[in-house]
């Protein structure tokens, strides 16, 4: 196969496109090798020899698939969060949700006469200093030092 690099790095200037977006005819390959000069890559540009082949642009397809799927509300599991746990719950939201379950729990416990008045009020100072990380924690901490009242 000849070698067209000159006459392709011409007609890439001529044409104002990159080299790789030169198309020679494979049929007149002959008359382009001859063509040394930028006159005659303009007459083989005019005569359709050379042409600039079209931008290669992104297709938008996949994106607009992905963007209809997220205003149906698809798409926002737990690998899509960015950003710390604490950016969606912040720590005193976190802290307030915690400690207002475990006081409606032991007032609960209260009302069913489950523990006694004493017990309500020493627990009830132990939720506020953070001693019980959950409602599960609370129950065992209440059955392991034997706090449930006695029927």
């Amino acid at each position: 196969m000849t070698n067209l690099t000159s006459q392709r790095r011409l007609a890439s200037s001529i044409l104002k496109v990159g080299e790789n977006r030169v198309w020679i005819d494979p049929a007149r390959v002959d008359d382009v090798d001859g063509a040394i000069t930028r006159e005659e890559i303009k007459k083989l540009i005019y005569e359709k020899v050379i042409v600039s082949l079209p931008e290669k642009g992104v297709s938008r397809s996949r994106a607009k698939v992905i963007r209809e799927k997220k205003r149906k509300g698809r798409r926002q599991g737990p690998g899509s969060y960015t950003g710390s746990p604490k950016a969606t719950v912040t720590k005193k939201e976190a802290w307030m949700l915690k400690v207002r379950s475990l006081r409606r729990k032991i007032r609960e416990l209260k009302a069913n006469r489950t523990v006694t008045e004493e017990t309500y009020t020493e627990i009830y100072r132990m939720i506020g200093s953070g001693r019980f990380e959950s409602i599960a924690d609370m129950e065992r901490y209440l059955k392991a030092k034997d706090l449930w009242r006695k029927r």
